[in-house]
């Protein structure tokens, strides 16, 4: 209970602070590079993907072998469409 209340205080406070940057930047006449960075930098952050799950968890995910061989039957593929096109 008490980390689910710590990363709540956590998020409101950068939210908060990231509101200020933006606020700031739009009605402050004097607002500068700190402002900018913390507009910025949420909005970066806002970007990365906090909704994934391991590999080894997803449904329908393919695995490092699996991309391998996906990758070798394409090659191989394309090397016999070449080989084709050059024999006629």
């Amino acid at each position: 209970m008490a980390g689910r209340t710590a990363r709540w205080g956590v998020a409101l406070a950068l939210g908060a602070l990231w509101w200020w940057g933006v606020l700031r930047l739009v009605l402050a006449p004097d607002a500068g590079v700190l402002e900018g960075a913390v507009a910025i930098g949420g909005w970066g952050l806002s970007l990365l993907p906090v909704h994934c799950v391991p590999k080894a968890r997803a449904v329908g995910a393919a695995g490092s072998d699996q991309w391998a061989r996906s990758w070798r039957r394409r090659w191989r593929a394309a090397r016999g469409r070449e080989r084709g096109a050059h024999s006629g």
